[in-house]
């Protein structure tokens, strides 16, 4: 029996909790939020396509009762307020951060041996908020922004190509911001050959502005955060873990050295699996590439300094 919690009943968070139910990544998912009757009524009409949809994993919701959550395998925290037209991630900083705080502490209370995942925006210093204030392991603790931002790179070059996305392999490292990422065009391919080799300097250059600005693109058209992507993210990582699929995931992760950098959570290629985060891969990386993430992990320390 495997059991994951979301905490956040909002579009990310139902979202996750759907995609969870959908692909049967766990027998029971519980979906938490502070906000009154929003993840009963959230989770009912999830159940409500199990029998249109075909599947079997059980969604509860429940309006802040931590005890629900008991011996959770996984807690994806999806809380916090969403990005509006004009803000950026950082503006959501001072808010965010006291609620990632609450939810982490109680999180933990009820299963001490669970594995996190934050979602919660500015997700790097979320991820690094939680990682120092609940004093685990990095490898039970890490953000998933890296999946979400690689995702997109994929959708972009696609695009260019005008190929099928599931044949199309690339990653984001960095932090999780516009200013902040960095899409490792160099490695990306498609069916195996370097997309360089479709592709010209200028439409891949344009690949890698549409991915960095693909949270903002969403939020101008969408009026509030993008949810679908996030969410289906949220799952994909936590399945991975679940059904210990040891995948390489772009994870935003705590680094004790790797890539030259020490006391901070940022995107780099990671082993997921049972345990959690089980291997951090330290890839070589090109010049421009290390001065490209000195000056992300650079933007990300700023960040953090809003919380200490």
């Amino acid at each position: 029996m495997s059991k994951v919690t979301v905490i956040g009943a909002g579009n990310v968070g139902a979202t996750c909790a759907h995609a969870l139910a959908l692909n049967e990544v766990a027998n029971e998912v519980i979906l938490l939020d502070v906000k009154e009757g929003i993840a009963e009524g959230k989770a009912m009409d999830i159940m409500q396509t199990a029998q249109l949809l075909g599947f079997d994993t059980v969604v509860t919701g429940t309006t802040n009762d931590y005890s629900k959550t008991e011996n959770s395998d996984v807690v994806v925290i999806t809380s916090g307020l969403p990005r509006k037209p004009g803000m950026s991630r950082e503006d959501l900083v001072s808010v965010n951060a006291g609620i990632v705080r609450s939810v982490a502490d109680n999180v933990l209370k009820h299963s001490p041996d669970t594995i996190i995942i934050v979602i919660s925006n500015p997700m790097d210093t979320m991820t690094y908020l939680a990682y120092k204030e609940l004093g685990l392991p990095r490898q039970r603790v890490f953000g998933m922004g890296g999946m979400l931002d690689s995702s997109r790179f994929k959708y972009w070059l696609s695009q260019a190509l005008n190929a099928n996305a599931n044949e199309v392999e690339a990653m984001v490292l960095g932090g999780h911001g516009d200013a902040t990422m960095i899409p490792l065009a160099r490695l990306a391919t498609y069916k195996g050959i370097p997309v360089s080799e479709f592709l010209s300097e200028e439409k891949i250059a344009e690949c890698i502005d549409n991915t960095k600005k693909g949270g903002t693109i969403l939020t101008n058209y969408l009026g509030t955060s993008a949810w679908l992507a996030p969410g289906a993210a949220g799952s994909w990582v936590a399945e991975a873990i679940i059904r210990d699929q040891k995948k390489i995931i772009p994870s935003c992760v705590a680094l004790e050295g790797e890539y030259g950098l020490e006391d901070i959570c940022l995107g780099v290629p990671a082993v997921a699996g049972r345990g959690g985060i089980e291997k951090i891969i330290d890839i070589k990386l090109t010049g421009d590439e290390k001065a490209a993430m000195l000056d992300s992990a650079a933007k990300v320390r700023e960040m953090n300094l809003l919380i200490k």
